[in-house]
């Protein structure tokens, strides 16, 4: 049968720009006529602006509605072709679109209740004689549409028998006495969904049903059942049928963050193929991945959900499906059917027996399928549920068979009211194929359901069967690779017993739903199942998941730590280069060098870098109140008895460079013992700056529990940062005038330059500074303290790199250079000397 396919297969492809007749093979006359309704075409069209009752226009072909629609046909020819079942009796059939749309199924279905051979329908007190247009009708497929067609018909007692509509509303005897389905009802396939999550230990999940009568229906059935067997809804929603609708991309969206928020790894579909693309599609471009989807038939099987790109991301599908047998012949008969209708002779034969249909009362046949090949339905013919549409028209030709009186060999010739149908329907079984059917109280067939693995294998999907119910549900796990890095089952608990060090977090619309969620940082909690985690004192903390608090250590800069160590070190170096210096410019207090650059002076400032270095010990240890107060005070004290010799240098240089004639009589006010006075001065202005900061806030100790998980940090607050920047701004006008006084003053190669060093030295401070400023007011740790004393070394070995280092050498390696010369008049500048 294959090869046959696969020749008949190519040589429809190739033939597949010609028309065919296709569309003519959905009626036939007959003895007895049976009615189709499937959805030959879908998306309907102009359904929210129509108006006018005019036709309802659908978009495209749905190949499952063809092949459920051929699967009729075939059935229908098979038994004509029998010379057992209904021998001397000839059926026939009248095929219309529904296009899923119940506004659509009522046209035709009005026209299956016309008197036969007229248009109308008669109006009377008592049917019992009334012969409509057909005996039986099979469909449709949809829940929604049997709910409107069931009932025109149970008025008949037009028996109906449905291939797809699962709703348990279809199961009232009473209302629709003459509906059958060879399906089960919904109530079946939500109990082996329910047994399914049991089986694997779910009950953490989140239900999605399509907004129509098969979505509703099965969501609010598989609600109450799974609230008998302690399954735990996160979250319900509805997803729109319409999907032409504004507000559908919306609402899809809403659903799908709503399921990120709740964080569950199993969603129990209940949709029709349409909507379930929709919801998928958003779901893969939306990024929610990594989940067990488990489906039904309505969408599993439909190749308009399998091939969506990337869906092998949206993580596990599972599902039920009905036990239903291949329909033997029925892909060989498809294949030469479609080698047919492209024969002219074959389309003039079918054409003619239209005609005798009377086809000129309503044209809804698939006009579509004239333009479509074996090619784009071989690929659903091997996995649609055909065998659902072949059960139903064997059970009309059952009933006839029954109410005729029919023999092996010949039926007689009688007349049959489609009433009379119906009790051998209820009554009596039917055999297909070696296997006996049989329809429950419900009206319903149940053969049980196959549970089938989406399983992908270089990008080709398998319906891999992995389980069975009936009355029980047998699973075969190692058949099923989950999406899991370890291809080991998801966890999807709803409860369990907490621990210590966790509490139970409610989650979904169910109280008895809840997580045992870790209790965060700084809560713990002491008693099992505890519902909430209690706070930590503010002096205590606790890690997650813990059951009792701790007390925070203490946290500052300690004197054994490495760090500390090092700028110890560090600190050492820079005192002894401090010191070497000065004692070197002690002994070389008389040379020229020394005195021009400021003779004793230079003693005090290098003493005054010396009290800076040892004040880093104040950064270092538990600091205080007292501790806190000291540091800028001292800090700023220091900095400025270093920077006052400078700035009394500088205006030296100023006097001497540009007001040369003004020189001689202020010079001695900036080069003998008068000098100190200035420093004094200097020094005096600095100390008020000092009282101001402590006047309206002085730097004090505060305890941080929020910046260390386990420790409290002991850190120096700056309380007015208004006073820090007047006491140490007052440093800083120093430095900015001594650079203004020295950074364009040149002198000769033959001449030192003095003002080089302070220009140097002043810019190193700068940058220092803005480091420091950025750094110290943001950060909030023990590295502060390692800041403050970094710039006080920095600071103070950049002065003596750049001011006093350079001196050295000359002295100790360059003594020739050491001359009353070299240093006489070394800060005039180059012009004044060109002029000489």
């Amino acid at each position: 049968m294959v090869p046959d396919l696969l020749l008949c297969l190519s040589f429809g492809y190739a033939a597949a720009l010609k028309p065919t007749c296709l569309s003519a093979q959905f009626r036939r006359p007959g003895d007895f006529i049976i009615g189709g309704l499937f959805p030959f075409g879908m998306d309907t069209v102009n359904l929210t602006a129509r108006s006018e009752p005019t036709l309802v226009v659908c978009e495209r072909l749905s190949v499952d509605g063809l092949i459920w629609a051929l699967g009729m046909k075939f059935a229908i020819d098979q038994i004509n072709n029998s010379t057992s079942l209904l021998p001397g009796v000839k059926l026939g059939y009248d095929m219309y679109d529904t296009c899923f749309e119940p506004l659509v199924a009522l046209q035709p279905s009005l026209l299956f209740l016309t008197r036969n051979g007229t248009r109308g329908i008669g109006v009377l007190c008592n049917y019992t004689d009334y012969q409509p247009r057909v005996t039986a009708v099979i469909g449709p497929h949809k829940s929604d549409l049997c709910l409107v067609t069931a009932k025109l018909f149970s008025f008949f007692l037009i028996p109906q028998v449905s291939y797809g509509a699962t709703t348990e509303k279809l199961s009232n005897t009473e209302l629709y006495p003459s509906f059958y389905r060879t399906v089960p009802g919904d109530k079946n396939l939500v109990e082996a969904v329910v047994l399914l999550l049991n089986k694997f230990g779910w009950n953490w999940i989140a239900t999605i049903g399509s907004d129509d009568e098969y979505g509703r229906g099965a969501q609010g059935l598989f609600l109450s059942i799974a609230g008998n067997h302690n399954i735990c809804i996160a979250f319900e929603s509805l997803i729109p049928t319409d999907l032409a609708d504004p507000e559908a991309k919306s609402q899809l969206e809403d659903t799908i963050k709503l399921i990120n928020k709740t964080k569950v790894n199993i969603i129990v579909l209940f949709a029709f193929s349409q909507p379930a693309q929709a919801l998928l599609e958003h779901s893969i471009r939306m990024g929610l991945s990594g989940k067990v989807w488990i489906g039904t038939e309505a969408w599993m099987l439909s190749d308009i959900a399998a091939s969506i790109p990337n869906i092998q991301s949206i993580g596990t599908v599972l599902g039920f499906i009905m036990k239903a047998r291949t329909v033997p012949g029925f892909q060989k008969y498809v294949a030469n059917l479609f080698t047919s209708v492209q024969q002219d002779k074959f389309c003039q034969e079918s054409r003619e027996l239209n005609h005798l249909m009377n086809s000129d009362m309503l044209d809804t046949h698939c006009k579509r399928c004239d333009h479509i090949s074996l090619h784009d339905v071989s690929s659903m013919l091997s996995h649609s549920q055909v065998q659902t549409v072949y059960l139903a028209v064997y059970s009309v030709a059952y009933a006839l068979h029954r109410a005729l009186g029919c023999t092996h060999q010949a039926c007689p010739k009688a007349s049959i009211r489609s009433w009379q149908l119906l009790h051998f329907m209820n009554t009596l079984p039917f055999k297909v194929n070696g296997q006996s059917f049989r329809f429950d109280q419900s009206h319903s067939t149940n053969t049980g359901y196959k549970l089938i693995f989406w399983s992908w294998k270089n990008g080709t999907l398998t319906y891999l069967p992995v389980g069975d119910y009936e009355e029980s549900l047998i699973i075969n796990k190692s058949q099923i690779q989950f999406h899991t890095a370890d291809q080991k089952e998801p966890t999807s608990e709803c409860f369990r017993h907490c621990k210590p060090g966790q509490f139970r977090q409610i989650k979904g619309f169910h109280l008895c739903c809840y997580d045992c969620t870790d209790c965060p940082e700084n809560t713990f909690c002491s008693t099992k199942d505890s519902s909430t985690c209690t706070p930590c004192l503010e002096h205590q903390w606790s890690p997650a998941r813990s059951p009792q608090c701790y007390d925070r250590s203490e946290r500052y800069l300690f004197w054994n730590e490495p760090l500390t160590i090092a700028l110890l070190m560090l600190m050492s170096i820079t005192i002894s280069l401090t010191c070497l210096t000065a004692v070197l410019f002690l002994k070389n207090l008389e040379t020229p060098l020394v005195q021009a650059s400021g003779g004793t002076l230079n003693l005090f400032a290098l003493f005054t870098l010396m009290l800076l270095c040892l004040s880093c010990c104040l950064y270092i240890g538990k600091p205080s109140n007292n501790l806190c107060m000291i540091q800028q005070i001292v800090y700023a004290l220091c900095l400025n008895g270093c920077f006052s010799t400078f700035f009394i240098k500088s205006l030296e240089i100023t006097l001497v460079t540009e007001f040369p004639r003004c020189a001689p009589t202020f010079l001695h006010w900036v080069t003998q013992r008068r000098a100190w006075l200035l420093v004094a001065l200097c020094l005096l202005t600095e100390c008020l700056f000092c009282f101001c900061y402590l006047h309206l806030g002085p730097d004090y100790l505060v305890s941080d529990y929020k910046s260390l998980p386990t420790e409290v940090l002991l850190l120096c607050y700056t309380q007015s940062w208004f006073a820090f920047a007047l006491m140490h701004g007052y440093n800083g006008c120093l430095a900015f005038v001594c650079f203004l006084c020295t950074f364009m003053v040149q002198t000769s190669g033959k001449k030192y330059n003095i003002a080089r060093g302070i220009t140097f030295a002043i810019l190193i401070y700068f940058i220092i500074c803005i480091f420091f400023v950025t750094i110290f007011a943001t950060l909030k740790t023990v590295l502060r303290s390692v800041t403050q004393i970094g710039t006080i070394l920095t600071t103070s070995l950049g002065i003596l790199g750049t001011y006093y280092i350079p001196k050295c050498y000359i002295i100790l390696l360059k003594p020739d250079l050491n001359t009353v010369d070299y240093f006489q008049n070394s800060i005039k500048e180059e012009p004044e000397e060109d002029s000489q």
